[in-house]
């Protein structure tokens, strides 16, 4: 069966979509952003060759994924900034829903990044255009409305949006150093709400007046 045919028979199931949650599973559960394409076929149940069909390469793969996780992230955060709720409020809810999202997502920060060094400079560029300088734009609205209304401390919003980009990156592709080192495996909901809880207390504490 040709390529094309194998795609529109494949595309009834929902193929791409289903290639791109696998990869996504794989980085997840590996702890890691290489995915092979004959892992990915194995795990999907999908003909590798469907990958090159839909994504063209790799990066392609690794772009789609991005799209996807930072899309979702761009709506969240669109919806945070219009609603009517005091700026301590909003930024607290902010950074607990950053925290969620590595841990749902802690692929996100080295994919993001490895696209930027390895993409030509102009595909790097349409990746910040797209995704980072929205969100920091979005930061410089979370912390403006507090300074303005006098609750937080006069700081420089793109600092604080890579404060809390790092706290929240940082700690969950550490779970080998946790593991080696403290001889803790207990990466699951309560480690992440006891993170979540603490992690926004501290980051608040340092912006609040």
């Amino acid at each position: 069966m040709g390529v094309d045919k194998l795609a529109a028979k494949a595309n009834e199931a929902g193929a791409r979509d289903k290639l791109i949650e696998t990869a996504s599973q794989i980085m997840r559960q590996g702890d890691t952003i290489d995915i092979s394409f004959s892992e990915l076929s194995v795990l999907s149940g999908l003909n590798s060759a469907l990958v090159k069909y839909y994504f063209g390469n790799k990066d392609g793969l690794l772009e789609a994924i991005l799209e996807r996780d930072m899309d979702n992230i761009l709506v969240q955060v669109g919806l945070l900034i219009k609603k009517d709720m005091p700026p301590e409020d909003k930024l607290r809810h902010h950074i607990g829903a950053v925290i969620d999202t590595y841990y749902e997502f802690p692929y996100l920060n080295r994919l993001t990044m490895r696209l930027i060094r390895e993409l030509p400079p102009e595909g790097a560029r349409k990746i910040a255009d797209k995704y980072l300088k929205p969100l920091s734009e979005a930061y410089k609205t979370f912390v403006g409305e507090g300074i303005k209304s006098g609750v937080f401390r006069d700081v420089d919003p793109d600092l604080f949006y890579s404060a809390v980009t790092g706290a929240a990156d940082r700690f969950f592709t550490g779970k080998l150093v946790w593991k080696y080192c403290y001889g803790r495996d207990d990466f699951d909901t309560r480690m992440r709400d006891a993170y979540r809880e603490q992690t926004v207390d501290l980051i608040m504490a340092g912006i609040l007046k």
